[in-house]
């Protein structure tokens, strides 16, 4: 069986979770530690541990397992920001034990992006979690601590450091971000200038647009693609989508670069041969402004790319908000001629009423339910399961994080419809996809 680099066993990961356990963890901190120092070009390795605060007062007012719940949920927001950052098989996300999680990296990064990324994991776990069959949420309090490891140090003494940081930090209550080694977060006059930076580089259209294939899983071949916005920064370096965000939150610029980015993604979609479907993310801003409806179709209409080929891909975060609201305005796209997707399905709380209430053509699976189903029969099971009542619905199953040709295997043989992950290809920019798209075409690959 052929399996990803690093990737934690069954056996060698956390059970509520599904991430690394604290095992794992160490063992691969001191591999990577010990790579780094035989290196002459020593890559660096990079840490961070996330704890929540005051979690033990959601056990006792909801019960234990509106607890599991949640921690299953803030694991799914980790392990999707890391996907979004890093390079497969550079990153760690592990449970170091209870509310604890770590995560790791190996690459150049400077302190700031780590810093940066860091308030963006704090600003993705403190977003409300819905509670299962009812309309109440819980909001989370993180405190991170942050280590740039030492040449020749062990995991020990690393998780030592992070865990002992972490402790210091209850002390401090403004402050959510310490870095290990009694070394201070940086001043707050950064984060004024990096969301002047974010408003130039949307002015000067320096936001760049990547593009996830996607595939038939009957055919093998291309049908698409999901957008996906980057940002390399100058001094910085490249910030992936969800930290992205989290700065244009803070900045007020959510709206400008969504807009932005369906854009910039319309455009580059406009020349892609039919019937190739291009994919785009709907933001919590996006449905909560009384007009998007009206003025997304008459960008879409503006643009020239088909309705018809067009995917809205929402999440469960997305829709806590307000329900109806965004079932009538995604409603009204539908009409006009979109599809929409239900996006990270089954990492989250899996509410079913939105199977009922949305206007869903896809179910799109969350990476955590495709990890197991080489090795554990039960995973597989669920995932059949899914299958079948998405076929019930008359709904298409798309699978993403397909990493091995096992996993890309059984999700056809189970009845998924597309797929995508690093077995076909990680995400690319605008001219990779156009020239996978041309040899597609010349090989009478596309489907009609």
């Amino acid at each position: 069986m052929t399996t990803m680099p690093d990737q934690p066993a069954l056996s060698s990961r956390d059970a509520l979770t599904g991430l690394a356990d604290a095992d794992h963890a160490r063992s691969l901190l001191d591999r990577w530690c010990g790579a780094a120092a035989q290196d002459t070009r020593r890559v660096p390795v990079q840490a961070m541990m996330l704890g929540l605060g005051r979690f033990d007062t959601i056990n006792l007012a909801y019960g234990e397992t509106v607890g599991d719940s949640a921690l299953v949920e803030v694991a799914r927001r980790i392990r999707l920001m890391a996907e979004d950052e890093f390079e497969e098989g550079d990153w760690l996300v592990a449970r170091a034990g209870g509310g604890q999680f770590l995560v790791a990296a190996r690459e150049a990064c400077s302190r700031e992006r780590w810093q940066w990324l860091a308030e963006a994991m704090a600003d993705a776990v403190a977003a409300p979690i819905s509670i299962p069959g009812g309309t109440q949420a819980v909001r989370l309090w993180p405190r991170l601590a942050l280590v740039r490891v030492l040449p020749g140090e062990r995991s020990e003494h690393v998780l030592d450091r992070l865990a002992s940081t972490l402790e210091r930090a209850k002390d401090l209550p403004a402050a959510r971000i310490a870095w290990a080694g009694h070394v201070h977060a940086l001043p707050g006059h950064r984060s004024a200038e990096l969301e002047a930076d974010l408003l130039a580089a949307l002015d000067r259209d320096e936001i760049e647009i990547a593009i996830q294939p996607q595939y038939s899983l009957a055919s093998g071949c291309l049908v698409g693609g999901e957008a996906l916005a980057r940002w390399q920064h100058p001094t910085i370096g490249r910030i992936g989508a969800a930290a992205l965000f989290a700065i244009a939150e803070r900045a007020d610029h959510v709206a400008h670069l969504s807009r932005h980015i369906a854009e910039r993604s319309l455009a580059i979609a406009a020349d892609w041969p039919a019937p190739l479907r291009l994919s785009l993310n709907v933001t919590p801003n996006d449905l909560a402004t009384a007009s998007f409806a009206r003025e997304f179709a008459a960008l879409v209409s503006e643009s020239g790319f088909p309705p018809e080929r067009l995917t809205l891909e929402i999440t469960e975060h997305v829709l806590l908000t307000d329900l109806e609201n965004a079932a009538e305005k995604l409603g009204r796209l539908a009409e006009g001629g979109m599809r929409i997707a239900l996006d990270d399905f089954g990492g989250g709380f899996c509410n079913f009423g939105y199977l009922k209430l949305l206007p869903l053509d896809y179910l799109k699976l969350d990476r955590s339910m495709i990890t197991g189903i080489v090795e554990d029969a039960r995973d597989r099971a669920i995932l059949r399961a899914i299958v079948a009542m998405a076929d019930a619905l008359k709904l298409k199953v798309i699978a993403e994080g397909i990493e091995t040709e096992e996993q890309r295997a059984i999700v056809a043989e189970e009845g998924c419809e597309l797929f995508q992950g690093f077995l076909r290809s990680p995400p690319v920019n605008a001219a990779e996809f156009a020239a996978l798209a041309k040899a597609a075409v010349g090989k009478a690959g596309l489907p009609r």
